[in-house]
This record gives structure tokens, C-alpha cells and sequence, in this order.
């Protein structure tokens, strides 16, 4: 596998970051169902990544380009049993 150099990596989170701005019907849960992580997620990680100077709150700020609540309230939808199932059984999948 190539290595891939801090430019180019941070380059490609951008992208995905812009992806899923845009993409608004990608819902949390079904992010969480299919992949095993969501914008939460990214946030959180872009937080664990800084060493403490962002906050998780700060980092999903970014990933949702605005602060969480207003996006919840704008754009997130009420999850299925359906959803919620596949989320769980995704979730014991994760390491």
C-alpha cells in the first residue's frame, strides 16, 4: 500500500467533509448501519486527532458545518426500528 502524505489525506477529508454537508438525506443512523461510523463520528475524531486544542463539540461543528443541534433540528429525520437494528448489529461490528 502507498503512503499517503498529511496534503493529500487532509485534502480527502475535506472532500468527504463537503460530501456530507451537502448530502443532508444521508442520515446519521444509516451511516452508522452501513458503515459504522457517522458525522459524530468524524468529529470526534477530528477532536481525538487535535490532542485537545478542538473539542468534540468544535470538531462536529466542522464536519456539519454548522453547530449539531441546529442541523439535527434542520435536516435529521426520526429513525425506523429498521434503522435502529441495523445501527446496533453495525455497531458490534466496530472494533
Amino acid at each position: 500500500m502507498p503512503e499517503i502524505d498529511d496534503a493529500t489525506a487532509a485534502a480527502a477529508f475535506r472532500r468527504l467533509v463537503a460530501h456530507l454537508q451537502h448530502r443532508t438525506d444521508a442520515q446519521n443512523v444509516d451511516l452508522m448501519g452501513l458503515a459504522g461510523f457517522c458525522r459524530n463520528c468524524l468529529g470526534d475524531w477530528l477532536a481525538d486527532a487535535s490532542h485537545g486544542a478542538i473539542t468534540s463539540a468544535e470538531g462536529r461543528e466542522y464536519v456539519y458545518g454548522m453547530p449539531y443541534a441546529e442541523w439535527k433540528a434542520n435536516h435529521q429525520q426520526p429513525a425506523s426500528a429498521e434503522q435502529l437494528a441495523r445501527m446496533e448489529a453495525s455497531l458490534k461490528l466496530n472494533p
